[in-house]
C-alpha cells in the first residue's frame, strides 16, 4: 500500500471525469500532477498541484481548476475536507479511517511495506569502496562502503535487480610498491634490519604477511634482484590484501557480489576492445592538448596523444588515452572497465568515488555515453571526508596502518551497527563528523540511539503486555480494532508512517540513501513523542489494565512503527536493538 500513490491515482480519477463533463479539454496530460505533503502541517495532510500545472494547457484559471476537483474529491469517503489555497494549490484533509488503514497495511505486509516495483528489475551495477590492494581500508573507505552498501539495499527494496561490484587496481605502480615493502617485511621477518624509504608502506600490517613469505619461501629471495621475485610477490601481496580487505569488509557487515580485477583488463585485448568500439564512433584521434590550467605555454610541452573526443559527451575537454610513449593512461582501463560493464547488459550504473575523484565524473560519464550510445545512464556519488573526534579533540588511533585510521579501528570501538548509522547521518557530499563519545551517547542528540531506543521501546511493550496476558501477536494485532486509533498524536504517527513507500522512491530515484536514517530518526521522534504524552496522559499509553481491546489497537500501532523501523534499519545495514542497555 501506498497512500500518497493511491490518494494521486483519485486525483487523477477526479480529472478524467472532468474531461469526460467537457470541464477539462482533451488530450492533457496529467503526468507532472503530484500528491505529497505539504510544506506546512497546518495546511493539511496532502497537497496536489494539479490545477497549477493544468491550467496553462487547458486554458483556465487554477483556482476554477481547484474548485472543481475538489468537489469530485469531496465525494471520496478518504478524504475529510478540501481547501483551495493561494493562486490554485488544494490541500486535503483525510478522515481517521485512512491513516488507520495504514496501520492495518503495515501489520498485514510486515517489512515488504514500502517495498516498490519503480525499478521493475531493471539491472544496476553499483561499484563502491574498490580501494588499492596496498593496506587495510581506512575510515574514508568505511563511508564509500557504508553508502553504496546501503544504496545497493535501497534500490533493492525499491525493485531494481542490483549487483554490489568491487574493482580491483591491481594494475598500477602502486602495487610493485606493495610488493618491495612486503619484500622488506620479509627480510624482516628473516631477522635482517630493513629501512622503509619515501614511497614505500611502512603500516604494520605487512609484518604478518612478510613473516608468511618467510615461512614459505625460506631464504630463496634473500638477495636475489627484483626480476625474480617482483611478479611473484604482485600477486602473493595482493591476494593478502584482498584477504583482509574481504574480512574488514565482512565486519562491517558488507558482502559483495563480484570483485573484479584491473589487472584482467591487461594483456588481453580487452582495453584495445574498448578502444576500437570508440574508434568506430569517430571518438579516438590522434592530437595534441592544450595546456592545462595554471600552466602556461612555456611550461607545457606539448606532444601528440591518442585522445578520446570526450567533449562530444559533456566534458570539458578530451582526455588523453595513450601516452606519447605508446602505453596506456589511468584512464583506458577504467574505459574498458566500463565498457565490460556496459556488455555485461546492466541497464544503469553507479560508481561510488571518494572526494578526491571529483576531477573524473565528466570524463567517466562521457566514456559511458560514447560507449553505450547514451542509453545507459551513470551516476557518480563522491563520498566527502570522515572527520574523526575524540574528547572534543580531532582523533588518530593506529599506527598499525601507518598513518591513518582504519575501518576495523572504528568497528571495534563502537560497533558495524553504530558506524553504519553514523555514516548515513550526512548526505554524502557533506563533510561528516564522526565523534566517537557522541555516536554513544544516550541521548536524543544520538540519531543512533535515538531510533533503536524508539524499537527497543516497542519491543518492551510487546514484552511487557505478553506477561500481562494480552495477546500480541501479529494476527491478532491485524484484527484489532484501529478505530480506537485516534488522538492526534497517534495519528501523527500513523502519518509518518504512511510517508514511508513514498520516501523509498524518492531514496531510490534520487539515489540518496540518508534520506532512510532522516527518516527513521523523524519517525521515531514522532513515536517517543507519544510515549511522552502518555506519560500525562493515561488513556495514550499502550497497555490500558482491563482492557484488552484497547491494548491490542495500541500496541498495533507500536508494532507498525517497530515493523518500519526493521524495514528502514533493514536498507541501512543495521540490526535492531531488541533492548537497550
Amino acid at each position: 500500500m501506498n497512500l500518497f500513490a493511491d490518494i494521486r491515482a483519485a486525483v487523477i480519477s477526479a480529472l478524467d471525469a472532468m474531461v469526460a463533463e467537457g470541464a477539462l479539454p482533451d488530450g492533457l496530460s496529467f503526468d507532472n500532477v503530484t500528491v505529497e505533503p505539504p510544506r506546512d502541517a497546518a495546511h493539511g495532510d496532502m497537497a496536489t498541484n494539479a490545477a497549477m500545472v493544468l491550467a496553462k494547457p487547458a486554458r483556465a484559471k487554477p483556482r476554477d481548476i481547484a474548485e472543481a476537483l475538489a468537489a469530485k474529491l469531496g465525494e471520496d469517503p478518504r478524504i475529510a475536507s478540501t481547501e483551495v489555497a493561494g493562486p490554485g494549490f488544494l490541500n486535503l484533509r483525510l478522515a481517521p479511517d485512512a491513516w488507520q488503514g495504514v496501520l492495518a497495511a503495515v501489520l498485514a505486509e510486515g517489512t515488504a511495506y514500502g517495498r516498490s516495483d519503480m525499478g521493475a528489475g531493471q539491472k544496476v551495477n553499483v561499484e563502491y569502496v574498490s580501494a588499492n590492494p596496498t593496506g587495510p581500508l581506512h575510515v574514508g573507505h568505511t563511508r564509500g562502503a557504508v553508502f553504496g552498501d546501503a544504496l545497493a539495499s535501497l534500490l533493492d527494496y525499491a525493485g531494481f535487480d542490483v549487483t554490489r561490484e568491487y574493482y580491483i587496481n591491481d594494475g598500477g605502480a602502486q602495487v610493485d610498491v606493495l610488493a618491495r615493502s612486503v619484500y622488506l617485511r620479509y627480510l624482516e621477518a628473516l631477522g635482517q634490519e630493513v629501512a622503509f624509504e619515501d614511497g614505500t608502506y611502512p603500516g604494520d600490517y605487512l609484518i604478518p604477511v612478510g613473516e608468511a613469505l618467510a615461512r614459505e619461501k625460506g631464504k630463496a629471495w634473500v638477495g636475489q634482484p627484483e626480476e625474480v621475485w617482483l611478479e611473484e610477490l604482485r600477486n602473493y601481496a595482493t591476494d593478502a590484501m584482498m584477504d583482509l580487505i574481504r574480512e574488514d569488509l565482512a565486519a562491517l557487515g558488507v558482502k559483495m557480489d563480484k570483485f573484479f580485477s584491473e589487472k584482467s583488463l591487461y594483456g588481453t585485448g580487452r582495453i584495445e576492445a574498448a578502444l576500437a568500439d570508440l574508434e568506430s564512433k569517430g571518438l579516438i584521434y590522434e592530437g595534441v592538448l592544450e595546456p592545462p590550467k595554471g600552466k602556461t605555454p612555456e611550461d607545457w610541452e606539448p606532444r601528440e596523444q591518442t585522445l578520446f573526443k570526450s567533449t562530444e559527451h559533456g566534458d570539458d575537454v578530451d582526455r588523453p588515452v595513450k601516452k606519447s610513449d605508446g602505453s596506456w593512461t589511468y584512464f583506458a582501463p577504467d574505459i574498458a572497465y566500463h565498457y565490460d560493464k556496459v556488455s555485461r547488459g546492466f541497464d544503469a550504473l553507479i560508481d561510488v568515488f571518494g572526494a578526491d575523484h571529483g576531477g573524473y565524473v565528466k570524463r567517466m560519464k562521457a566514456a559511458v555515453s560514447a560507449l553505450s550510445g547514451g542509453k545507459v545512464p551513470l551516476d557518480i556519488k563522491l563520498t566527502q571526508l570522515v572527520r574523526l573526534f575524540k574528547n572534543g579533540e580531532p582523533f588518530k588511533m593506529s599506527k598499525r596502518a601507518g598513518n591513518f585510521v582504519t575501518l576495523r579501528d572504528v568497528v571495534d570501538q563502537v560497533g558495524p551497527d553504530v558506524t553504519r548509522f553514523v555514516m548515513l547521518t550526512r548526505k554524502n557530499d557533506a563533510p561528516l563528523d564522526f565523534d566517537f563519545d557522541k555516536v554513544l551517547e544516550q541521548s536524543r542528540e544520538n540519531p543512533v540511539f535515538y531510533v533503536q531506543y524508539a524499537h527497543a521501546r516497542i519491543m518492551s511493550v510487546l514484552r511487557k503486555a505478553a506477561e500481562a496476558g494480552v495477546a500480541v501477536d501479529d494476527a491478532t494485532l491485524q484484527a484489532a480494532d484501529l478505530s480506537l486509533i485516534s488522538d492526534e498524536a497517534e495519528l501523527t504517527v500513523a502519518r509518518k508512517l504512511a510517508e514511508w513507500p513514498r520516501l523509498v522512491e524518492i531514496a531510490a530515484r534520487t539515489n540518496e540513501p540518508h534520506r532512510v536514517a532522516f527518516y527513521l530518526y523523524e519517525l521515531a521522534g514522532d513515536f517517543h513523542g507519544l510515549w511522552n504524552r502518555g506519560n500525562d496522559d493515561p488513556s495514550l499509553r499502550f497497555i490500558q489494565e482491563g482492557d484488552a481491546a484497547t491494548s491490542q489497537a495500541k500496541i498495533a500501532l507500536a508494532r507498525a512503527v517497530s515493523v518500519v523501523i526493521s524495514a528502514g534499519l533493514g536498507i541501512l545495514g543495521v540490526t535492531p536493538a531488541q533492548e537497550m542497555r
